[in-house]
């Protein structure tokens, strides 16, 4: 029992051990991947165009649905306690703070995490990266680092959109069930509105989609040989993408409220 379980733990060491290696490496290549523009440009375009442009649409939808759903029933219940302005900055913060930067990780996890894993596993699997390597293409350079650096730069626009229309889309949403007066509303909501709101949730933005890139990536890699372990893998990245960015996003609160 006690040789089973030093064995899994000595296993999971170094696994995170070779994880930090496999993000400073991906860090590294980022680095050489800015001065040198050219190399891998058209990945990281088609990359931001998946993975922002093409979400825009549901997260439309989540934001827009939530903030309304917020306002009504925030409109509905809090004047009875005589706490009506309250709305605001619980808008504010479920959308701006929490939810928004949360529930776009989560649309990033299932459409662009689990393409990236399954892409560069089939990319392993028909021996595509040793083509690259024959070739002198650093497969990190060319296939990670776009990925790396299009999620994370979608995710962050995708949370500044979803806060747009979390709380301004909303309030034309709720003017169709409860009416509210736009002067007041919009006023409210900029008072209300700080900078460390905006700052957290770009924050959050910049680790959650750190965390989706480079664990995607580094389960695609992490395929062998048979095509059999893509879908194995994918379903690893997901699960393993959702436990950390929780994690983060509680560790983020806990920074921000000490």
């Amino acid at each position: 029992m006690l040789g089973k379980l030093g064995k899994w733990l000595v296993n999971h060491i170094k696994n995170i051990l070779y994880g930090l290696g496999f993000f400073f490496h991906i860090i590294k290549s980022t680095v050489e991947f800015i001065r040198d523009r050219r190399v891998g440009r058209k990945v990281l375009v088609m990359q931001i165009l998946f993975t922002g442009v093409q979400a825009l649409s549901n997260i439309s939808l989540i934001a827009i649905a939530l903030g309304a759903v917020i306002i009504i029933q925030g409109v509905g219940i809090l004047p009875q306690f005589g706490q009506g302005d309250l709305i605001y900055p619980i808008l504010i913060t479920i959308i701006t703070r929490e939810l928004g930067p949360l529930l776009c990780a989560f649309i990033i996890i299932a459409r662009s995490g689990t393409a990236i894993a399954s892409e560069i596993g089939s990319n392993v699997v028909n021996h595509e990266i040793e083509a690259y390597i024959a070739s002198g293409i650093d497969p990190i350079s060319y296939l990670a680092v776009p990925r790396f650096l299009g999620v994370t730069l979608s995710l962050i626009l995708l949370n500044l959109y979803f806060n747009f229309f979390g709380l301004i889309g909303s309030y034309f949403i709720t003017q169709f069930i409860h009416p509210i007066q736009a002067a007041e509303y919009f006023r409210k909501i900029l008072l209300n509105l700080q900078l460390e709101d905006i700052v957290s949730s770009v924050v959050k933005s910049i680790v959650f989609g750190i965390i989706i890139s480079v664990v995607s990536i580094y389960y695609g890699f992490k395929v062998e040989q048979s095509s059999t372990e893509i879908p194995q893998m994918t379903i690893k990245a997901v699960g393993t993408a959702f436990v950390l960015c929780i994690l983060a996003d509680a560790l983020i609160v806990l920074i921000y409220y000490t």
